[in-house]
């Protein structure tokens, strides 16, 4: 598979504004596969890196999701670019390629690998699943005998169980939605984050689905599309102004302490 073809099919996957280029490196890298440069839109594939093309379109998938990603954000990107937004966009375009025929995950093809999926997914992720739904179960049971006992819950959860009191708060929540365990006490955190019963019950079907969790997180929040550009800049002016004027007292009580030694 040579340059022109993998950009053949990454364009077929999802077409762009902006031209990029697809530069097979020759090379084989230890650190990286692949890489792109949003300031020549280059992306750089170390080919020598790669057993089969299958393993190929997926890094040249990955890195074009950054190439996306930086066409939709413009001027104002993020210096992050393993967002969530990135993930989803990942693995969205990844659906796509598994639909058309040009990539391929491959786990059927060993009898092994399935089998221990099915067991990680029977054995562990719903097991676990289960156990941390009673968990939360027990924990509210916990909360009224505190509150009859004369016990303050939070220290009990504190300095008796250890438990951070967000996790004890999650895994209650968890188990009074009533969430389906097989999907597996993480991703049961997500479907129970949802605000709204309608998308808890969208979350639970994409995941069930064998959607990732980061393009569910990320498509059930989205705001909608016709929210005003200027809006959603002038919001975060604001954010940025009060993030400068924390830094700058924390910085001027910095220099006053130094002032003083």
């Amino acid at each position: 598979m040579n340059q022109d073809q993998i950009k053949d099919i990454l364009l077929k996957l999802e077409d762009t504004e902006i031209d990029f280029s697809v530069t097979m490196t020759g090379k084989k890298s230890k650190k990286v596969n692949g890489l792109y440069k949003p300031d020549t839109r280059e992306i750089l594939l170390h080919n020598k890196n790669f057993d089969d093309d299958n393993q190929l379109v997926y890094t040249a998938i990955h890195e074009y999701a950054h190439h996306l990603e930086c066409v939709r954000q413009g001027e104002l990107r993020s210096p992050r670019s393993h967002t969530a937004a990135f993930w989803a966009r990942f693995h969205g375009l990844l659906e796509k390629a598994e639909r058309t025929g040009v990539y391929k995950i491959g786990v059927e093809n060993s009898e092994e690998l399935n089998a221990l999926t099915e067991e990680i997914r029977q054995k562990y992720l719903a097991e676990n699943g289960r156990l941390m739904s009673e968990l939360g179960g027990l924990l509210a049971k916990a909360q009224v005998l505190c509150k009859n006992a004369g016990v303050r819950y939070e220290d009990y959860i504190d300095r008796v169980l250890c438990l951070p009191r967000t996790a004890a708060k999650t895994a209650i929540r968890v188990s009074s939605l009533q969430v389906n365990p097989a999907l597996g006490y993480d991703t049961m955190k997500i479907v129970a984050a949802q605000p709204t019963p309608e998308k808890r019950m969208a979350a639970e079907q994409q995941l069930m689905a064998k959607r990732s969790p980061d393009s569910v997180k990320v498509d059930l929040g989205r705001k909608p599309e016709d929210e005003d550009p200027k809006d959603r800049l002038e919001k975060e002016k604001k954010r940025l102004e009060k993030t400068i004027h924390m830094l700058q007292a924390r910085l001027d009580q910095v220099e006053q302490s130094l002032s003083n030694m």
